[in-house]
């Protein structure tokens, strides 16, 4: 996938879905499902309701992404 096709925006976990994913509602308010990415698996970065995300979005399908940073 392109660089130019992945758009980055910040948001926060509402409902976690199982270990791996969950619903995320963005600064604009769209609410999308998030997975973790293959780092933060590696990791056994756990996320819970409330932290704040970055999630990587392609254009081609906005209610999708990748959860790329937990802050």
């Amino acid at each position: 996938m392109a660089d130019s096709n992945i758009i980055t925006l910040p948001g926060k976990v509402t409902l976690i879905v199982n270990s791996f994913t969950a619903k995320i509602k963005l600064e604009n308010d769209l609410e999308i499902i998030g997975t973790l990415s293959g780092k933060m698996k590696l990791r056994h970065t756990q996320i819970l309701p409330g932290d704040k995300v970055v999630v990587e979005v392609s254009t081609y399908d906005l209610t999708k992404g990748r959860i790329i940073e937990r802050k």
